[in-house]
């Protein structure tokens, strides 16, 4: 008999294997202060310390490890290059506005820069360029003609809105046409958030490791943590996909049909030093290959990804495997030594949505590729709101702006598959009835007892039975197993194998249900 192959399977990242975090407490007592965070990425993090620093009181609350599960899953760039481009911003939201975005990312970048020497951090913070250029399968070749065109506007726009750029007909390396922004930068966000972390952590700043957010009530206003609460003036849902918290419900899923969710992979390589120069790079595909490349002694390291596609809609495994070929297409002596995935949050006009959700309460999210800069500018916009200081991006990033600026087709394309989604998995037939064609490792959707149930055996060969129903809008899920979780297709929300939200929408668990007596 021949072997099953084993899949691609995702791991920890590059950042999570190569720098230790400081760990923190859980929260185990009830508190009042002036700001309560929930989630410790960059965005809830950045919010905190400036906060901390404005001498408010604040704590900060995150359901897994401090550092932040989506921040851990980045690629590492900081720059101001969006996933769209100038020219359709312009023309979308005017010339004033599109420059206005560029200097978002500007100003997260300085923010990044000034903490690092204000407070002495060391997390391999580099300035390099960024390059936009055609697609090509191999370093040389020859660009489209509509691939040139849209790189000649990008360059175009870039310097009609005073953006410092210039038109190259050979990117380094590529030697393909492209674009190149100088002044962007590269950093180890791992680094970089453990020391915000120990900056922000003391008397009046706290920060509380395994401590979900089980519920925020309105009066008095808490957030509530097991048997704990936490008493604040305010509220900063940093969390990703931003927990309903008090916004009412059916703003709160309008919402949700704004935020597109999509899985992106990546691989951490060394290489011979000299192989590709130090910067960032994407090409014009859609979706689009991203590369980062940092000097090293002895050696470089690059980090490349991409083959993206909407959370749960596609083999993770074979997403990971096309991003390794396509590495070692272009750096045969790439040694391989991380893969992972991230999830990527899209919005119909392109720009994140920042902004107060309800009276006292702040969130930011759709950050597209643009996690680190965009997660950051969240951070300090947040403090900005809870200060009641003017803020240069309120009304661009707005949670609730209207119209969708162009991005009416996007809104309807991307919401459509989930009414298909929901109709195929329910009424479609499970994988299986029994559990025994279930192997350790292994998940399946089976019907057991007249119900859908997501089923996983573990190594160990113990079972969990969970509903395959999400808890969000009632999709059914499906098995990943690139990266052991379940996944559900219609709008992303992640669990692990025992239920646990991983990422939202879904703030809920999958409902754990009792193995039938025999039913092994």
């Amino acid at each position: 008999m021949r072997a099953h192959p084993k899949p691609e399977t995702a791991g920890p990242s590059h950042w999570l294997r190569s720098a230790p975090f400081p760990r923190f407490p859980r929260l185990d007592r009830d508190l009042a202060v002036d700001v309560a965070v929930i989630g410790a990425g960059i965005t809830g993090l950045t919010a905190a310390y400036l906060l901390r620093r404005a001498g408010l009181s604040v704590a900060v609350l995150d359901r897994a490890r401090a550092g932040g599960v989506d921040t851990m899953s980045t690629t590492g760039h900081l720059t101001s290059v969006t996933d769209e481009r100038l020219h359709t911003l312009a023309r979308r939201f005017g010339p004033a506005a599109a420059r206005a975005v560029w200097d978002a990312g500007g100003a997260a970048i300085d923010h990044i820069d000034a903490c690092i020497c204000r407070e002495g951090l060391h997390c391999n913070f580099a300035w390099v360029p960024g390059f936009l250029h055609s697609a090509v399968d191999r370093p040389g070749g020859s660009p489209s003609r509509p691939a040139l065109a849209d790189l000649e506007s990008e360059a175009a726009s870039a310097a009609d809105l005073g953006i410092p750029s210039h038109f190259l007909g050979e990117v380094p390396f590529w030697k393909v046409p492209g674009v190149k922004f100088p002044h962007q930068a590269l950093f180890h966000p791992r680094k970089y958030l453990a020391g915000v972390a120990r900056a922000f952590h003391g008397p009046r700043g706290l920060l509380f490791e395994h401590s979900a957010a089980d519920e925020i009530k309105v009066r008095p206003q808490e957030v509530r943590s097991g048997p704990h609460r936490v008493r604040c003036g305010y509220i900063v849902l940093a969390t990703h996909t931003p927990l309903m918290g008090k916004t009412p419900l059916l703003p709160a899923l309008l919402l949700q049909t704004k935020l597109f969710l999509y899985s992106s992979y990546a691989v951490g390589a060394r290489l011979p030093a000299g192989t590709i120069p130090a910067g960032m790079y994407w090409d014009t595909r859609d979706p689009y290959y991203y590369l980062r490349v940092e000097s090293r002694r002895g050696h470089d390291y690059a980090i490349f990804g991409g083959a993206d596609h909407k959370t749960g809609q596609a083999d993770s495994a074979a997403a990971i495997a096309t991003v390794k070929a396509r590495l070692r297409q272009f750096a045969p002596r790439a040694k391989i030594d991380s893969q992972w995935s991230g999830q990527v949050i899209q919005t119909p006009d392109g720009l994140p949505f920042i902004g107060e959700t309800g009276r006292r309460q702040f969130a930011a999210t759709g950050y597209s590729g643009n996690g680190l800069t965009f997660g950051t500018l969240g951070g300090m916009m947040a403090a900005d709101a809870v200060l009641g200081r003017s803020n240069p991006w309120r009304a661009l990033f707005d949670m609730h702006r209207k119209p969708l600026h162009g991005g009416l087709w996007t809104y309807l394309k991307e919401n459509k598959d989930y009414p298909y989604y929901m109709a195929r998995d329910w009424l479609g037939p499970a994988q299986g009835s029994s559990l025994r064609s279930l192997r350790p490792g292994q998940g399946k959707v089976l019907k057991l007892g007249g119900r859908k149930v997501a089923a996983h055996r573990d190594a160990a060969g113990n079972t969990t039975l969970c509903s395959a129903v999400c808890t969000h809008l009632q999709g059914i899920v499906a098995w990943n197993a690139a990266e052991s979780t379940w996944d559900c297709p219609c709008h992303g929300s992640r669990f692990s194998p025992t239920g646990a939200v991983i990422s939202g929408p879904a703030e809920e668990p999958l409902e754990r249900i009792p193995e039938a007596p025999g039913s092994k």
